[in-house]
């Protein structure tokens, strides 16, 4: 069982920067690739990007790419979001989520475990 804990969201003003932190538990990483979704109010949760085992390969949705980065510490057993030149439209919670094996994928119901999620807003 990987228990997964995020952290690191609060308010910011827009064209501002965040670095969402997510910690594992009860289980090494090294096997599981990982990934950020979110959601905001009233809406589906989004794929924002995802990392695999490795950390070599690495997928984003077009509407963060070139502002945000998902980086992982095998050592630290952490997963990292950093979020720069934030809109309004980035607000939302933001989840970390594991899947075992190394394939990423973009679809939420591929992965098997999750985080409580750790909230962003964004004022303009």
């Amino acid at each position: 069982q990987v228990q997964l804990l995020e952290s690191g969201g609060g308010l910011v003003q827009a064209g501002g920067s965040l670095r969402l932190s997510c910690a594992a538990s009860g289980h090494t990483l090294s096997t599981y690739a990982l990934a950020w979704f979110r959601q905001a109010p009233g809406k589906e949760r989004d794929f924002v990007a995802a990392i695999t085992t490795s950390g070599d390969s690495t997928v984003y949705a077009d509407s963060v790419k070139g502002r945000f980065t998902i980086s992982r510490d095998i050592d630290k057993n952490m997963v990292y979001l950093q979020m720069s030149s934030l809109k309004p439209e980035d607000t939302a919670v933001y989840y970390c989520a594991a899947r075992y094996g190394s394939k990423i994928s973009t679809s939420w119901a591929s992965y098997d475990y999750w985080g409580q999620g750790t909230e962003v807003t964004v004022s303009s």
